[in-house]
């Protein structure tokens, strides 16, 4: 089973269509240390603070995203604080890969374009309720 930054690499690139090499030269890091990151088993220590930030610009995620999912792999479990409403609402760990990209994608959006993704996240969570 792959660990937490092998699966966010490696979602990340078939996400994307991109290679090792895509990531490596956005991100300013070997190719050699992506691909390593994303094909071994086990990471034994923490990629240096350089690597880290190299990844996540190569990846287009936050910061914070790729160091919990490095953590992870070396068996340093990351515990965020979820709000009490978003924990009891059910909704996804703060800890979640994809809502930290959503997150951090949506605030790049002019404050149009973020009312119409707040009105198809209320649309969809309505057609949930509605099938639940």
């Amino acid at each position: 089973m792959a660990n937490a930054l092998q699966q966010l690499i490696r979602e990340r690139l078939d996400r994307k269509s991109w290679s090792y090499g895509d990531v490596a030269r956005r991100g300013g890091i070997p190719r050699s240390t992506v691909h390593h990151l994303a094909t071994a088993d086990r990471v034994v220590r923490m990629p240096q603070a350089a690597t880290l930030e190299g990844l996540a610009k190569g990846l287009e995620l936050p910061l914070d995203t790729v160091r919990r999912a490095a953590a992870e792999a070396c068996g340093i479990h990351v515990y965020g604080a979820p709000s009490a409403t978003a924990a009891d609402a059910g909704a996804a760990p703060a800890t979640d890969p994809e809502v930290d990209l959503l997150i951090a994608s949506v605030q790049k959006l002019s404050s149009d374009d973020r009312r119409h993704v707040a009105a198809l996240v209320e649309s969809l969570l309505d057609r949930s309720a509605r099938e639940n």
